[in-house]
């Protein structure tokens, strides 16, 4: 989602700030339970806390303690299921940027208040997706033609597409930008930007950093692996339309060696980060680089992190998204002997503590879990703090339409600190398969998928899919130029 608050916060923050309280409210909140009423002909020190004093206390606690503080005392009963508490909540656990967006979504709609306690369920028992077509049908010239490998990000209310491989391994150079807001309009407004920069390319990576992105890497048509990293500011003005830019960022002499077909996201807000991908000669890489970058966006200073084993393994076509705090969550990709791969690292980025913990789980007990193992798929971070992992393909190369959620939550009460290097932590329940529902789009690998600012929303563009080459008889690749927003199933 860009420039986004912390998502989904630590539970283990959260139960250190709280201890405190918790320590001093157990035994009340245990009398209050053995009776009928807190008030009713005795007396409880907790009734003596101000409701603005209360209030503060319960964000501070877990959801399980919050809902269980409900139940205790009818009297506390109207504050801890309260709107403003909700709402509060909300803020807390999925940022100021989402709660704002879906409160302007509402209002356009002529919804005034909103359930939040009901709607904080919903996003957390998501079970479905509705698929809605943006592409025009009639094949107008005024929208990018068919691509993979490209990238597209969403900033300013727009959204950004860049490069990719088309028709006859050709690579691309354009840049387009349509304006979205808060109003999803059947077909979109697409403006081609004529800069001629950066180079054209496929497989690189587009980060999103406050109005800006930031590029970095990619392959030519030539075959040429770029360590190259742009900066393209884009602005939209009600007046004057949509502007955009690109510069090359001046980074030092201390580079990444250069790749295509790796992972990136933005970390901590101005910091870029990448793993893997396909070097020099073809070889997979599985090395770990961090880009610094200024306040104005224009110097970087690149550095690689080498933390202590285990650590992912090389590989290409996999993802890697931030999901708040200090954490970063890669998945999935093609290893060093072509295999497809399946497992989930999460890499913490605290000061001091950089490190990388592989997540245990057993496709044998995950429902419909055999088909995860995939490569070229898109994992965007969605509201709640937890991946939407969508579409790729796997050994075969059969290409996927399926949803699924990632959501490490589970693990939130683990102290990053006290991880030993060696130790592995193993789950169950981090994985849901989602319905999807509306209109159906191609099975696809190598798209590129973004997220609105609430998180509510996806984009998905482009990739690679089946399609017909001559003799009609065989079945081959086309890429695709559809593009479609994919919606989480809630109700406002």
């Amino acid at each position: 989602m860009g420039k986004k608050e912390k998502a989904l916060p630590s539970q283990a923050d959260t139960e250190t700030s709280s201890l405190t309280a918790i320590k001093k409210t157990k035994k009340q909140t245990a009398s209050m339970a053995e009776t009928s009423s807190c008030i009713h002909g005795s007396w409880s020190p907790i009734t003596n806390i101000a409701q603005d004093h209360l209030f503060s206390i319960l964000l501070l606690l877990p959801i399980d303690s919050i809902l269980s503080f409900s139940i205790t005392c009818k009297r506390f009963k109207s504050i801890a299921t309260s709107d403003n508490l909700w709402e509060s909540i909300c803020r807390r656990d999925w940022g100021q940027t989402s709660v704002e967006a879906i409160k302007s979504a509402a209002d356009s709609r002529c919804h005034h208040h909103l359930p939040w306690i009901k709607l904080y369920s919903q996003v957390y028992q998501l079970d479905s997706v509705l698929c809605h077509s943006l592409s025009d049908q009639d094949g107008d010239e005024g929208f990018p033609v068919p691509r993979a490998s490209h990238s597209l990000n969403f900033v300013s209310g727009c959204l950004v597409v860049f490069g990719g491989g088309c028709e006859g391994g050709r690579h691309l150079d354009d840049t387009w930008v349509a304006y979205i807001g808060n109003d999803f309009k059947k077909t979109l407004n697409w403006q081609k930007i004529n800069s001629g920069i950066p180079s054209g390319r496929f497989g690189h990576s587009c980060v999103v950093i406050g109005d800006s992105i930031v590029l970095f890497g990619g392959i030519n048509d030539q075959g040429n692996r770029q360590n190259d990293a742009w900066v393209g500011q884009v602005v939209f003005h009600e007046t004057f339309g949509i502007t955009m830019s690109w510069k090359l960022l001046d980074v030092g002499s201390t580079v990444p060696p250069p790749r295509g077909a790796h992972a990136g996201c933005c970390i901590n807000n101005n910091r870029m980060l990448i793993h893997g991908g396909i070097g020099l000669s073809g070889i997979r890489l599985g090395d770990t680089w961090v880009l610094d970058l200024s306040e104005n966006l224009n110097f970087g200073t690149w550095h690689e992190i080498v933390t202590h084993h285990p650590t992912p393994t090389a590989r290409s076509g996999h993802t890697i998204t931030y999901i708040g705090g200090n954490q970063t969550v890669l998945f999935g990709g093609r290893g060093l002997v072509y295999e497809v791969l399946n497992d989930v690292w999460l890499f913490d980025s605290s000061e001091g503590h950089l490190r990388w913990l592989q997540l245990l789980f057993e496709l044998r007990n995950i429902p419909e879990g055999i088909s995860l193992p995939r490569v070229g798929h898109s994992a965007t971070l969605i509201l709640g703090g937890r991946l939407l992992i969508y579409g790729g393909e796997d050994s075969y190369r059969h290409r996927k339409d399926d949803f699924w959620v990632l959501d490490i939550s589970s693990i939130a009460s683990i102290k990053m600190q006290s991880i030993t290097t060696k130790r592995k932590v193993s789950l169950a329940n981090m994985w849901k398969r989602l319905q999807s529902t509306g209109y159906k789009p191609k099975s696809r690998s190598f798209h590129r998928a973004c997220a609105d600012h609430s998180g509510r929303y996806l984009f998905v563009f482009g990739g690679m899919v089946d399609g017909l080459i001559q003799p009609v008889e065989a079945r081959g690749l086309s890429f695709d130029g559809e593009l479609f927003r994919v919606e989480l199933m809630l109700q406002l």
